[in-house]
């Protein structure tokens, strides 16, 4: 079942607008992530729940989609995610950026879970300015962005890729917009 949830997790970008995430949804996904493993059980991580139209309109056009595929603008106008959650560290509990960024991932990658399991999706996105982030939502100083998760009703097709050792590993689209993720053989990631 968890191996199911894990291929059901993809890195979505692209959504349904018209299923709306609610408060509730984006406390059970928190309420997961809080039992994930902390470095030393610091847990550093406070939350911004982002679902509100005048949140999300701060939030989405400071983020940054698909890096590899710069003809792209992604998401796609009424493609955007629904919910986000931007995963904050409280410098006043632990102020070490450092420590915890493996932490950041657990998080993350469990609030993603609970979605897929929900028939939901989401992205991780790091390629934002904290700065501008923290400005856009008038965040005190002590909490400092350090990652961004996006949700919403996937509504684009991808698909997993086994690929043979030396073949390219970067995600492309296909000219009906498919969306296409190579993955490694388990044979060829065993040492």
């Amino acid at each position: 079942m968890l191996k199911d949830l894990a291929k059901k997790s993809r890195s979505y970008r692209g959504y349904d607008e018209s299923r709306k995430i609610t408060r509730e949804e984006l406390l059970e996904f928190v309420d997961c992530a809080r039992y994930a493993p902390s470095s030393v059980n610091g847990q550093p991580f406070q939350y911004v729940l982002a679902y509100e139209p005048e949140m999300l309109q701060k939030i989405q056009p400071l983020t940054g989609w698909a890096r590899a595929l710069p003809e792209l603008c992604l998401p796609f106008p009424g493609k955007c995610p629904t919910a986000f959650i931007v995963i904050v560290q409280n410098t006043d509990w632990d102020a070490d950026l450092k420590r915890y960024l493996k932490d950041v991932g657990i998080v993350a990658q469990t609030m993603l879970l609970a979605a897929a399991e929900k028939d939901l999706g989401g992205i991780m996105i790091g390629n934002f300015s904290p700065e501008k982030i923290a400005e856009a939502l008038e965040l005190p100083e002590n909490l400092v962005p350090m990652l961004i998760v996006a949700f919403g009703k996937p509504d684009e097709q991808i698909v997993i890729k086994e690929i043979d050792e030396g073949e390219s590993i970067r995600y492309y689209r296909d000219a009906n917009n498919v969306h296409y993720v190579p993955k490694r053989k388990l044979k060829d990631i065993v040492v």
